[in-house]
């Protein structure tokens, strides 16, 4: 008799016991008492005398004046003009009425498509495959479910045909089938000698360099996975397969030596690019993040580079400080038992509020963030552990500073809990807090002069643009779950895993009269709040600018929008209980279930050339590296794979220095990685420099800065 679930789950993952390092207090006291002291520290003003010829201290005499309420705008800012003056607020309330009708007609469209749906398209049998399709809890069980509504509603026959507008089918089927003979040839004349048995792998190496780009020739066109529920053109998936088994051959054919292999690697490397999974904020929406992960990490397909801003900073620490076995184990219910920042009652909240400004105290959520970034870890030290790169967004408490995107280069000892709490920072929940840095000594002080950062959302939810110039990330799989945002998400041509059923897919989402005004009603928003901006008729509550909530890009290559609930806006600033994140849990997982096909057939081109890049200089030191050691194979037609590791038998210091070096070797082929964009490192494409390889990450490290 199986054992009974809830939400997927059985009941052991609600015991708290089981969650690793659950009684673990990671963070001393005296990083604690340093935080405090650099929130509480004064703001340093310069030292000025009247003149030459007088103290700095001298006691002048100043008329009294009558003290003046703070502006929300300096002078510099507001513009002057009497025309300004009269006919700023008149036309706030014209431009802000006209923005609310426009937000109760968009209400009142969306109400109209859903009837519409539901009434025409969802009917009959299509109504139950699809209701039986939203009950799957398991990527296997959701995935058969898919096909049977695919093949009910004749997207199977779609699939059959190559010819589509949104990608070159005919250059697609070419290449693929070159791809298919230069392999064959190459495998033929693998033991021939001579240059005969050369010229077919050179062959097949230009191919691939040809063809392994970023979308190259629209493979990666979200439409081509937006007409199924499971699955693209046959021929899509044909050519992808193709490439990822072309690719696998060279990297592992004898015909060509290590540093061939780590030249091809970074060429495809740089064409092609990297992925990135961004967390949104979102308050305690923040939570189904914590589902999504858990079904890229079931199929082995969570990105190495990780970002998160507000909440979704919380779920990108705990992701990024943790190992994959560690996540399968945390990533259940009983983590509710340690989301607890919002415990305090009324009594105790509203009073500090009243004096503070700040429904939270900050130095009551550092301890509870604390955990959550194994203490006081720093971004390089969770790299080194885990291989992964976190990347935090924050915002400087003025208006006008640049943000920052922190993260193993741009702020490598930085610590992550503090870069959490600024990012979660907003104005009326958590006042500004100062960045920490750990020393060498492991001590904490003020990072960037003690300045104060606040919430990245306010401007840069999704940094992609920072990604893009860091780590060459021009993919992006996007979990987007801020509230006010969620409710302008609709795509009225499908999206990807989701198509559009109406007229067997040709169709709009609500007929073409509903998507025409909801498309109009959301693009006179945005521009109404635009005008509004560069018209500076928009207050500044709390001294800050809000525009940027909403003008802002947040969305991916890959948007992934688990579907909330009403009462989750009850709950926006509350704890959890493990049955409510169980529910946040499976909702996220089934949210993911769609995109799954998408991410893993551009995961594992991406895999194979991080294979190519360890090839390079860390076949010195133990081989493939930590990272790719820990990774298990990933089924070629999205099959997911849950990761499971043979128990060691080697000691504990033999695992320990093995680990290490591992560790080392990760670190060193990131910096050459880095370089590799500035740099032509011919000289160290597996020859050797004349240097160790502490020496040369200094080189690599210290080039890199001197570019930048």
């Amino acid at each position: 008799m199986p054992e009974p679930t809830t939400y997927g789950f059985p009941r052991t993952s609600f015991d708290p016991s089981t969650l690793p390092d659950f009684d673990t207090e990671f963070i001393d006291k005296a990083d604690i008492d340093e935080f405090a002291k650099a929130l509480n520290a004064p703001e340093t003003s310069p030292v000025v005398a009247l003149n030459d010829w007088r103290p700095v201290h001298q006691r002048v005499k100043r008329k009294r004046a009558r003290p003046r309420k703070k502006l929300r705008r300096t002078t510099d800012e507001t513009r002057e003009g009497f025309v300004y003056s009269i006919l700023k607020w008149p036309l706030l309330l014209v431009v802000s009425g006209w923005i609310l009708f426009l937000t109760c007609s968009y209400l009142i469209t969306r109400l109209y498509i859903y009837g519409y749906e539901r009434m025409v398209t969802w009917r009959g049998q299509r109504q139950k495959l699809r209701h039986n399709l939203r009950s799957k809890t398991k990527y296997q069980d959701w995935r058969i479910a898919a096909q049977e509504l695919d093949d009910h509603l004749g997207n199977e026959q779609w699939k059959q045909t190559d010819d589509y507008a949104y990608y070159d089918h005919t250059t697609v089927n070419k290449v693929k089938e070159q791809l298919k003979v230069g392999r064959t040839l190459a495998k033929s004349q693998e033991q021939i000698k001579g240059k005969l048995s050369r010229e077919a792998v050179d062959k097949l190496r230009s191919l691939v360099e040809a063809c392994v780009k970023n979308n190259f020739v629209g493979v990666e066109n979200s439409r081509l996975y937006s007409e199924t529920y499971y699955g693209t053109k046959s021929l899509a998936q044909e050519f992808v397969d193709e490439l990822h088994s072309s690719l696998q051959y060279l990297l592992q054919s004898s015909q060509l030596s290590q540093s061939e292999k780590y030249s091809l690697a970074k060429h495809l490397h740089t064409n092609f690019g990297r992925t990135a999974f961004c967390l949104s904020g979102g308050a305690s929406f923040a939570w189904y993040h914590f589902g999504v992960a858990r079904a890229l990490l079931d199929a082995s397909l969570l990105p190495d580079v990780i970002t998160g801003t507000s909440g979704g900073a919380l779920v990108a620490a705990l992701l990024a400080t943790r190992t994959d076995r560690e996540l399968q184990s945390l990533l259940v219910p009983a983590l509710a038992y340690h989301i607890n920042a919002c415990e305090d009652t009324f009594l105790t909240w509203a009073p500090r509020w009243w004096r503070t400004g700040a429904r939270f105290d900050s130095l009551e959520w550092a301890r509870h963030c604390s955990w959550w970034a194994r203490g006081s870890t720093t971004f390089r030290e969770a790299y080194e552990r885990t291989g992964r790169i976190l990347n935090v967004s924050c915002v400087p408490s003025d208006p006008y500073s640049p943000t920052i995107l922190a993260n193993y280069l741009t702020a490598p000892d930085c610590v992550i809990w503090s870069a959490v709490l600024a990012s979660a920072a907003v104005p009326g929940i958590l006042n500004p807090v100062v960045l920490m840095m750990k020393k060498p000594n492991g001590t904490l002080t003020p990072y960037s002069f003690g300045h104060k950062w606040k919430d990245g959302s306010l401007r840069t939810d999704i940094p992609l643009k920072a990604l893009n110039l860091h780590f060459g990330v021009n993919f992006s799989v996007v979990s987007q779950v801020n509230p006010h945002i969620n409710l302008f998400f609709f795509s009225s041509r499908g999206a990807v895993g989701r198509p559009v059923t109406h007229r067997r897919g040709r169709g709009w989402r609500g007929g073409y009269l509903g998507s025409a005004v909801e498309t109009y009603l959301k693009l006179e928003l945005q521009k109404f709040i635009k005008i509004s901006k560069h018209l500076e008729l928009l207050p500044r509550p709390l001294g800050q600018d809000w525009s940027g909530i909403w003008l802002q890009q947040f969305s991916g290559t890959i948007t992934i929008w688990p579907r909330s609930r009403i009462s989750d806006f009850w709950y926006i600033l509350s704890d959890p209980t493990p049955e409510r994140l169980a529910r946040m849990l499976l909702v996220g997982q089934q949210s993911t279930f769609p995109k799954l096909l998408f991410i893993e057939n551009r995961i594992k081109i991406e895999r194979l050339i991080e294979e190519g890049l360890l090839l390079g200089g860390s076949g010195k030191a133990n081989g493939e590296g930590m990272v790719l050691r820990d990774r298990q194979s990933m089924h070629m037609h999205g099959q997911a794979v849950r990761s499971s590791a043979e128990p060691s038998t080697e000691g504990e210091d033999e695992r320990s220095h093995r680990e290490k070096e591992d560790r080392r070797a990760s670190v060193v082929e990131e910096l050459k990685r880095q370089g590799s964009i500035f740099h032509d490192d011919s000289e160290i494409d597996g020859e050797d420099t004349g240097m160790s390889e502490d020496e040369t990450a200094v080189a690599l490290e210290n080039g890199h800065d001197k570019e930048e």
